[in-house]
């Protein structure tokens, strides 16, 4: 753990942006702070290299995080990535995927309401990042599934969640 981490990991929690800037730069993902409001970088999962956004509104204490696993969904595969969609959102428990209208973007996302002081901890900011990059892993062979192999939604989501024995 770097100097600035551990000694941000002491405290009670940082201004959102602050901290994930102190956690991206202890794990060496490149990033960069947009604003005072936004950062925003890469990390390799399993599958791909992932564009992670998030964007601190202070007037509500919402952090919202955006995780892109650069996956674009064709308008003449729309339905049956949306019926995929619906079916890996009921499984759930924090976030959603969506697709942006403009442009066909998959997309990971989720929003975490902060305390009254608006701070973030370093256990919240590495769960935040961790559970995103996870289930983009997780569901990433169900899209690919439906997008370049044509199985249906039902077909893509059992399959890309078959637990493997071991590891190859």
């Amino acid at each position: 753990m770097s100097a600035t981490l551990r000694s941000i990991a002491m405290g009670d929690g940082t201004a959102p942006v602050d901290m994930l800037a102190a956690l991206f730069e202890a794990r060496g993902w490149p990033c960069s702070a947009d604003s005072a409001e936004e950062i925003s970088g890469e990390i390799q999962g399993s599958w791909a290299t992932y564009q992670v956004r998030c964007v601190w509104r202070a007037e509500d204490r919402v952090l919202q995080l955006l995780c892109l696993p650069d996956i674009r969904i064709a308008k003449e595969k729309r339905a049956p990535a949306t019926e995929l969609l619906a079916l890996i959102n009921e499984q759930m428990w924090l976030g959603h995927f969506d697709i942006w209208s403009d442009g066909g973007m998959l997309l990971y996302r989720h929003g975490a309401m902060l305390g009254d002081d608006g701070l973030l901890t370093l256990s919240q900011a590495q769960a935040l990042v961790e559970a995103a990059i996870e289930e983009c892993d997780r569901f990433y062979p169900a899209f690919q599934f439906v997008l370049w192999s044509d199985k249906s939604a039902r077909e893509a989501l059992d399959s890309a969640l078959i637990d493997a024995a071991g590891e190859a």
